[in-house]
C-alpha cells in the first residue's frame, strides 16, 4: 500500500473534518498566527494572515450555506513550504480585510494610486467578495468580513503535502513536487490530487558577503555539488580565501532541499554533507548573515543584505542574480528553476479535487492583479500567460 492510500482506517475525510469545524475555524481566526505550531516567522514578516471574523450576512438559504449547519462555509486553510508562504499568506491577509474597491493601497483603485492588474477587473466589489461572487458565493460588502475566512500556516512542504493528504487542510503548499514529498508516483499523483502552480522561484545559492567580497562570486554546478557532497571542503579550493566551509541545508522534508537534491544533485535522496540543516529559509538567510563563511540555498524571496547570490557556471552557461543578464536565475532554462505548488485533494466529496471555495481562494492567484501583488511583488517569478490560462483550467467552472 503506498504512503497515499495507507491513511489511518479512522481518519476523517478533508470536506467532513473542515465542515463540521467551520464555526471553530472561523472563531478562532482572528487570533491566528502564520506558524500555527509549526514554529518559524511569516515570510513576509507578518507572522501570519490577517483574518475577518468569517461570518455571514446571508440566511440559512444563502449560496454560502454549507452542509455543517453553519451558516457560513468553512475557512480555508493551508499549510506549508516557507518558500510558497509569502504568496499565500499575503493572499490570505487581503482576502480577510476584503477591502473595498476604493482602496488603492490593497484593491481597487482610488484618486491617489491604482493597484497593478485592477483595471483588468471591472467590479466595484471588495476583494474577497468578488472573487467569492465568481463561485457563487454571497457577497458580504463589509471590510474585514469575507464570506468566507482562510488561514495560512507555517511548517515545510512535506509537512503541507501530509496535511493535505491526511485531511487536515484544504491546500497543502509545496516549493517540491508531490511525488518527492510523498513518495509517490505521478499516476498516485493524478489520482489523488490537484497541482495547482501558483508562481516559479529561481532558487538562488546564496554566500556570506565576506566570501562574495573576497572574490567568489561565481562557482560552476560541479563545484557546489563538490560542496555539498563533502569532496570541496575549503574556500581556496574555488578561488576563495583559506577559511573553511560552513555548508548550510535545509531540513530534510523541506521542499526547498527536496528540489536542490533533484535538480542540483540529480535525485531527491542524494546525501550531502552538510554542517547544520535549518527548517525555515529565514533561518538560512540569518546563519550567512551572521557568519563570514558560509554557503546556502534559499527561496529568491529571501535576498538580503549581508548574503549575495552567486552566478552559476551550468556546462558553460553562466545564470547571474542579474535579471538584465543574458542568462538569469529568473530564466525558465536555469536549472534550479522550480514551481511553486499549492495541492488540493481529489476525494469522495469533491471528485473534481477543487471546491467552490478553494477555486475562489486561488483563482486570485491566476490573475494579473494576483500575480503581480501576491508573486511578483513578494520576489517571485510570475506565470506566462499561458500557464496562467492552464492553471485557470484546472478550476470548477465559474458560477
Amino acid at each position: 500500500m503506498s504512503r497515499d492510500s495507507g491513511r489511518q482506517a479512522d481518519a476523517v475525510s478533508r470536506r467532513k473534518y473542515l465542515l463540521t469545524s467551520a464555526a471553530v475555524g472561523a472563531a478562532g481566526l482572528a487570533g491566528c498566527s502564520g506558524n500555527s505550531g509549526s514554529g518559524g516567522d511569516g515570510g513576509d514578516g507578518s507572522g501570519g494572515s490577517d483574518g475577518g471574523d468569517g461570518s455571514d450576512s446571508g440566511g440559512s438559504e444563502s449560496t454560502n450555506s454549507m452542509e455543517s449547519g453553519s451558516s457560513a462555509p468553512a475557512t480555508v486553510t493551508a499549510e506549508g513550504s516557507s518558500t510558497v508562504y509569502p504568496i499565500s499568506n499575503k493572499g490570505s491577509s487581503y482576502w480577510n480585510s476584503n477591502s473595498p474597491a476604493s482602496d488603492g493601497e490593497y484593491w481597487g483603485s482610488n484618486s491617489e494610486s491604482s493597484v497593478a492588474g485592477w483595471d483588468q477587473i471591472e467590479t466595484d466589489m471588495n476583494i474577497a467578495d468578488y472573487f467569492a461572487s465568481l463561485y457563487g458565493f454571497e457577497p458580504t460588502g463589509e471590510r474585514s468580513n469575507p464570506p468566507f475566512a482562510t488561514r495560512v500556516a507555517l511548517s515545510h512542504s512535506g509537512t503541507g503535502c501530509e496535511a493535505v493528504r491526511d485531511g487536515l487542510v484544504d491546500i497543502g503548499n509545496s516549493s517540491g513536487p508531490i511525488t518527492a514529498e510523498l513518495d509517490i508516483s505521478e499516476e498516485q499523483r493524478d489520482e489523488n490530487y490537484v497541482d495547482h502552480v501558483v508562481g516559479r522561484d529561481g532558487q538562488p545559492v546564496f554566500v556570506s558577503q565576506a566570501i562574495y567580497d573576497a572574490g567568489v562570486e561565481q562557482l560552476t554546478g560541479d563545484q557546489i555539488r563538490g560542496i555539498y557532497q563533502g569532496d570541496i571542503s575549503n574556500w581556496s579550493e574555488v578561488g576563495g580565501p583559506d577559511r573553511e566551509i560552513y555548508v548550510v541545508g535545509r531540513a530534510e522534508g523541506s521542499g526547498t532541499d527536496t528540489s536542490f537534491r533533484l535538480n542540483m544533485l540529480g535525485d531527491a535522496d542524494a546525501p550531502m554533507d552538510v554542517d547544520t540543516r535549518l527548517g525555515q529559509n529565514q533561518q538560512v538567510q540569518q546563519v550567512l548573515q551572521d557568519n563570514d563563511n558560509a554557503i546556502g540555498y534559499m527561496a529568491l524571496a529571501f535576498s538580503g543584505s549581508g548574503i549575495q547570490a552567486i552566478a552559476i557556471d551550468f556546462e558553460g552557461t553562466v545564470y547571474r542574480p542579474d535579471p538584465d543578464a543574458e542568462n538569469t536565475i529568473f530564466d525558465s532554462e536555469y536549472p534550479l528553476n522550480r514551481d511553486l505548488h499549492m495541492y488540493t485533494r481529489i476525494d469522495e466529496e469533491t471528485p473534481e479535487g477543487t471546491d467552490r471555495r478553494e477555486a475562489a481562494f486561488l483563482n486570485m492567484f491566476l490573475t494579473e492583479f494576483g500575480q503581480k501583488t501576491f508573486v511578483e511583488d513578494v520576489n517571485y517569478i510570475t506565470l506566462p500567460t499561458s500557464d496562467i490560462e492552464a492553471e485557470r483550467e484546472k478550476l470548477p467552472d465559474q458560477a
